[in-house]
């Protein structure tokens, strides 16, 4: 231990000396926050302003639907006369939403008919979500508004219509509402971890093989072991203050930036989720410190190492970005992938559900053993001469 103590220290003074590289794994700990906060800004402020401000609807017939459009006058929409070409515009992006009122629609509404109307609007176009539920809403509302008058007339209970009274009972909670946010960031915690350790590594085995000092270390009585155990544990510290300074980025952007106002609900990180998110990842610091030594081995130069590592650590992170449209139950198979276990239990933890300490320790065993097993093979390669010719 004391030897393998004495390259990880030897290690740990080189890469702390060589600023540059342990600043890039720096970016890469920031990097999700700040991308997060930027998103939940842009998109808040966005959302927010289109509640905000009033509706302009371009509207093509208006004289056709005179009630309608002071039905929709009342409810803060503002009418324009639509362009000659509705569909080519929202393809063009000229207009979010249109609505096209036939000329045979006063004939169908009095003769009591359902009255045909025509919207246009482009459903894939996230920008103009609010402008389209917003119009659709207020047509169903005059819609709804114009039935009850009809089956009022002709002496109808308007409740005949109701066939069913159904009483809502939403269990999201405030943490969950703002899912798409909160399921990203097992993406970008996996991604800082993996991204922490990877410039140390690449120096520590590409980069000494490169400059002619790897040799000189493996001749000393040492065995080759513990060389490698020693530089695969120096970038565990780099690894985990990734992880720290990632986590904390995330706690601040939450608690500095107005999200309630922005997104509508709270997303609050108190110490305890921190510190339990921080746990659940320390055996994935030991593996991907792991994975990287062991791929790193191969690689003959820093450049090379510098080309395959980043794809490393984008690899066990993409699971986390798919969760956020694709959410997962956990389940015995998903805590014995490594790595993928963890991203659950993170979004579990995030959304303040239930969790079971039996998928806790599956997740961190499965993780462990699969750590010890590529440590053993980057041990066995380091005993072996092609080390040192790469």
């Amino acid at each position: 231990m004391k030897k393998i103590f004495i390259i990880f220290q030897k290690e740990l003074l080189d890469n702390l000396r060589d600023y540059r590289s342990w600043m890039t794994g720096l970016f890469w700990a920031l990097f999700g926050p700040l991308l997060l906060g930027g998103m939940i800004m842009l998109l808040g402020n966005t959302f927010r302003d289109r509640v905000e401000q009033s509706l302009v609807l371009p509207v093509s017939g208006a004289e056709n639907a005179p009630n309608l459009i002071a039905y929709l006058e009342q409810q803060d929409v503002i009418i324009k006369t639509a362009p000659v070409d509705p569909e080519a515009a929202v393809i063009a992006g000229d207009i979010n939403v249109a609505l096209i009122i036939p000329e045979d629609y006063g004939e169908e509404f009095t003769s009591g008919e359902s009255a045909t109307l025509r919207l246009v609007f482009d459903s894939t176009r996230q920008s103009a979500s609010a402008d389209i539920n917003r119009t659709q809403s207020l047509l169903n509302g005059y819609s709804e508004y114009i039935g009850l008058l009809r089956l009022s007339l002709r002496g109808v209970s308007p409740e005949v219509t109701q066939v069913l009274q159904i009483e809502e009972i939403d269990t999201a909670t405030p943490q969950s509402q703002a899912l798409i946010f909160i399921s990203m960031l097992p993406y970008f915690i996996i991604f800082a971890i993996f991204n922490g350790a990877s410039p140390v590594i690449t120096d520590a085995t590409a980069g000494e093989r490169e400059r002619g000092s790897l040799e000189p270390l493996l001749i000393n009585p040492l065995r080759r072991g513990w060389v490698a155990i020693g530089k695969m544990l120096a970038a565990t510290p780099f690894a985990t203050i990734n992880l720290i300074i990632t986590l904390a980025g995330f706690a601040a952007i939450f608690r500095l930036l107005p999200i309630e106002e922005l997104i509508g609900v709270q997303i609050g990180f108190d110490m305890s989720t921190l510190m339990a998110v921080f746990l659940i990842c320390i055996p994935i610091v030991f593996l991907a410190c792991a994975i990287q030594t062991l791929i790193a081995s191969f690689t003959k130069t820093a450049k090379e190492a510098g080309t395959y590592l980043p794809f490393v650590g984008l690899i066990p992170s993409l699971p986390g970005l798919a969760l956020a449209f694709l959410p997962v139950k956990p389940d015995l198979w998903t805590m014995l992938i490594p790595t993928f276990g963890q991203q659950i239990l993170i979004n579990q933890f995030l959304r303040s559900e239930p969790i079971t300490g039996m998928n806790i320790v599956i997740s961190t065993v499965a993780t462990i053993l699969l750590t010890v097993v590529i440590t053993y093979i980057a041990v066995k390669l380091y005993e072996s001469e092609r080390i040192i010719t790469g």
